[in-house]
């Protein structure tokens, strides 16, 4: 039965994003191991708090991944 656990930072995606989030990985894991699996899938969404996240020594927040994703697009 796989278990997929996604964090992400709070505030970042909206409701329908992590549908589609736990939906694509359910389907991801479908594609790998047969249709069977997709009963037995367990996908969990977690947010982290805005600040909690930290990479290369720096907490991210909320805002500062809305600018990364923005420059990006």
């Amino acid at each position: 039965m796989p278990f997929v656990n996604v964090k992400v930072i709070e505030g970042v995606f909206t409701s329908e994003q992590k549908h589609a989030i736990v939906e694509r990985l359910t389907d991801a894991m479908v594609a790998i191991e047969g249709e069977a699996m997709r009963g037995v899938t367990w996908v969990v969404v977690e947010e982290v708090a805005s600040g909690d996240w930290g990479i290369g020594g720096t907490c991210l927040t909320t805002g500062d991944v809305r600018s990364l994703a923005a420059a990006g697009a």
